[in-house]
């Protein structure tokens, strides 16, 4: 285990060595986090990196391969773009969490804020806590699994993603409407709460998905664009 005492090094230092990636020293600690920002961005080896506090904007955003670790809360857009992996804040996550995500496992044990996985394009996205508002506006591809409640307009404008929650929702945006639970959906379900640490049963979540009525201009639904 390297150990990477971010205060007294610098950040510009510390994605250097990640980028560099010796077969030697795949597993790394980093010390007084303090809020930096862009922390293990851009990682595309099979790392493990554990952050020892909260963390700022972006961080382990466009991750590739690597286990990401936050022992703390997170800012805006963790996990953004991130192709492979798993990123897991052990805390709360900020806005758009997981935004643009094209792969990868993304676990939030406390609350997201406003917008979690907007116009997420493959990534799996399991929130133990509560979503705010316009959460997967615009997802294309994936699963977003919520423990607790979403908040308003949940799902807007949504293409082909899946969307589960266990608790209230507190609206739906355009296009956005709850289906049936069939048993592949269950079986997805299990498998995602099941490698995100949740102890959830499946058969206690509603699905949501798109009514597909936005995906060609119709004038009939103009007040929903």
């Amino acid at each position: 285990m390297q150990t990477f005492d971010l205060a007294a090094r610098g950040l510009r230092d510390l994605n250097a060595k990640l980028h560099a990636h010796n077969s030697n020293q795949t597993a790394w600690e980093i010390d007084n986090p303090k809020g930096s920002h862009a922390i293990a961005v851009g990682l595309d080896a099979p790392l493990e990196v554990v952050v020892n506090g909260s963390t700022g904007y972006y961080c382990a955003g466009m991750n590739k391969q690597a286990t990401v670790v936050v022992k703390g809360s997170a800012g805006p857009g963790v996990a953004e773009n991130m192709m492979s992996g798993t990123v897991i804040v052990e805390g709360d996550a900020s806005q758009y969490a997981g935004a643009t995500g094209r792969g990868g496992l993304l676990v939030i044990k406390g609350n997201a804020a406003s917008r979690c996985g907007i116009s997420m394009k493959g990534i799996d996205i399991v929130v133990h806590g509560n979503i705010g508002h316009m959460s997967a506006f615009m997802a294309q591809s994936g699963n977003l699994v919520v423990l607790g409640d979403a908040g308003a307009a949940l799902g807007d404008s949504l293409y082909e993603a899946r969307l589960f929650v266990r608790g209230e929702v507190k609206s739906l945006g355009a296009d956005c409407v709850e289906k049936e639970m069939r048993p592949e959906h269950i079986e997805i379900l299990r498998d995602l709460l099941e490698r995100a640490g949740a102890d959830a049963r499946p058969e206690d979540f509603r699905r949501y998905g798109s009514a597909r009525t936005l995906y060609n201009f119709h004038v009939d639904n103009v007040s929903a664009y």
